[in-house]
């Protein structure tokens, strides 16, 4: 758990309840957490469902691995260190954007167990949904697809620390879903994903 650094402050509770945003938002807010190997297929399903409940009035928001690390996590790089920090600083977006009533679909390899559920308990402990949704899929298909050249940087050596390849992947013990890209279309990926915000109650 990261150290508090700053002195004198004072968390300032808001006069709006979780029962009044839910009403206003007509929905409940929660974090689903695609987590699993890049070029898994993580970002497009999350695109393709974020864009499906958008369609359906719900409202939505996507983090991206990528789009995060140009923004809010520009001052982070691969290493252990800076995995667990961005993967921090990323739970707590999410905490934030689902306490506001927005279902956020978190698109991140995240590949370490510990820090994908320091995510979760920052959620769980004020009561917000968090959802792991490990997208799975056999490294070869991976690197087949490799739509970044990635994979083939890294197995040149031009890539240090990368997952899968000379830096670990530690894949879900209980992942409340599991979609095989490898396996599944997109179109069963998205649907097993509606399937269980609506089992979980984010989606109806």
């Amino acid at each position: 758990m990261t150290q508090q650094v700053a002195t004198n402050v004072h968390w300032h509770d808001s006069e709006v309840t979780r029962d009044e945003r839910t009403k206003c938002m007509n929905q409940t807010g929660g974090t689903i957490w695609f987590t699993g190997l890049s070029a898994s297929g993580k970002s497009t399903i999350a695109v393709a469902v974020e864009q499906m409940l958008c369609q359906q009035g719900h409202p939505v928001y996507r983090l991206d691995g990528d789009n995060i690390r140009m923004g809010l996590n520009k001052n982070l790089g691969f290493s252990a260190e800076d995995r667990t920090e961005n993967i921090r600083r990323i739970g707590e977006v999410c905490k934030l954007f689902a306490d506001a009533g927005v279902v956020t679909l978190a698109s991140f390899i995240s590949p370490y167990a510990a820090d994908r559920d320091a995510a979760r308990a920052v959620h769980e402990e004020v009561g917000l949904k968090f959802i792991e949704c490990y997208v799975e899929v056999p490294l070869e298909i991976a690197e087949e697809r490799d739509p970044k050249g990635l994979y083939k940087k890294a197995r040149a050596g031009e890539i240090k620390g990368f997952t899968g390849i000379d830096d670990p992947y530690e894949a879900p013990a209980n992942a409340e879903l599991v979609v095989n890209t490898g396996e599944q279309s997109l179109e069963e990926s998205v649907a097993s994903v509606l399937e269980c915000l609506r089992a979980q109650g984010l989606y109806d």
